[in-house]
């Protein structure tokens, strides 16, 4: 089969729903495989709230923004808040941390990692349920600074 013959075979099968064709021909296969399409998506746009109450909201948090540090994720995995699930959690709301404490582990393909945080204070909220998954970026605690 020649190179020709098989850009035939593609050109036929773009506008077909045909996901998968083998041929031999001479002692040669030749297996053409492809994902299914879809041709289109039922996506509707998430509710926007109202401009002037979503200002508000922003200029209440700026204050509050700079009065904490947040300690996003890292990498993708699982949160555990404890070494061991029998173990006391690493730290609590209203734990006194320092820079450097290990707060929580986020186990991604079987290995632990250790959080730490980033400055020295209290820790005011912890937004991540344990065992939870986390995706890269997303604030794990947020901390008071001493």
């Amino acid at each position: 089969m020649e190179l020709n013959e098989i850009k035939q075979l593609l050109e036929l099968l773009k506008n077909t729903d045909i996901t998968e064709l083998q041929i031999e021909r001479d002692g040669v296969k030749v297996k053409i495989k492809r994902e299914k399409f879809i041709s289109s998506w039922d996506v509707s746009p998430p509710a926007r709230p109202s401009a002037q109450p979503e200002v508000k909201e922003t200029k209440e948090e700026a204050p509050e923004a700079q009065k904490t540090v947040t300690i996003t994720a890292p990498i993708v995995g699982m949160f555990h808040r404890s070494p061991a699930p029998e173990a006391a959690p690493f730290a609590e709301v209203g734990s006194v941390v320092k820079k450097g404490q290990v707060l929580c582990i986020i186990e991604a393909m079987k290995l632990m990692n250790e959080i730490e945080s980033d400055a020295d204070g209290t820790v005011s909220k912890i937004l991540v349920e344990n065992g939870q998954p986390v995706e890269y970026g997303e604030p794990l605690f947020i901390i008071e600074p001493a």
